[in-house]
């Protein structure tokens, strides 16, 4: 770990984290906002990814939302990268309160972190939007339990809807008043791999009322001049062993 993110936990006693698409890429999950994700949409659809990844675009034309779903979010072979295991390592040790994630691989879980609010929901969970059956990432891979690619409800034949928040949908509020619970009461809140212009997930942070921001982004963010430590750097390499 950078020996200036450890003097900052060192005297730390609760620890947030909040993070985004640059905790997953590390992983070899592709942010489907990049350019290279704008373009691969654009070339193979038609659509931008915002678009294809709404609510209006789900219900209208749920085959295409399912294979660009399925295509460019669904990385199951993805396994967490050496930001998760500190993170997890970091909980552990009785100091993080909470880990606030913009992402949807269940990755931070999978290392280990118990107190994860997920804003964006998560590709692991999926349910029917008729009678509420839940099925797990396996069941609406299977192109057995799909009629044209989408997956059916064999109790009732429902439509089954990932468990992401999709653009015009609204977060969660169980999920917001935790993660601004964790906010709020910590006194040192780590910022990673996010450029902090996804709204309204990025306005979280000015619940923050404590010492020190540690914002580590490979790029600059608006937010940098409120960081007590700004580092444009991998968040594996400043956070890992």
């Amino acid at each position: 770990m950078d020996s200036r993110v450890k003097e900052i936990l060192d005297k730390s006693n609760k620890v947030v984290f909040f993070g985004g698409a640059g905790v997953s890429t590390e992983s070899n999950i592709p942010d489907f906002r990049s350019e290279s994700g704008l373009y691969k949409a654009m070339n193979d659809y038609g659509f931008s990814p915002e678009h294809m990844l709404s609510r209006s675009f789900f219900l209208q034309h749920t085959e295409m939302f399912f294979d660009y779903y399925k295509k460019n979010l669904i990385y199951p072979d993805a396994q967490p990268n050496k930001a998760h295991i500190a993170l997890a390592e970091i909980e552990e040790a009785g100091k993080l309160i909470g880990v606030v994630t913009q992402n949807i691989d269940g990755l931070h879980q999978k290392a280990g972190s118990r107190k994860v609010f997920e804003l964006h929901g998560s590709v692991l969970r999926n349910n029917c939007m008729d009678c509420g059956a839940y099925y797990d990432l396996e069941f609406i891979m299977n192109d057995e339990n799909c009629e044209k690619g989408i997956p059916r409800c064999p109790k009732c034949g429902g439509i089954i809807k990932p468990d992401v928040v999709l653009y015009e949908e609204a977060l969660d509020d169980e999920v917001i008043r935790g993660a601004v619970d964790a906010i709020s009461e910590a006194d040192t809140m780590i910022v990673g791999g996010t450029s902090l212009v996804v709204y309204p997930a990025a306005g979280l942070i000015n619940y923050f009322r404590g010492n020190d921001i540690i914002l580590i982004n490979k790029s600059e963010t608006s937010y940098d001049d409120r960081a007590s430590l700004v580092i444009n750097d991998s968040i594996g390499k400043v956070l890992g062993s």
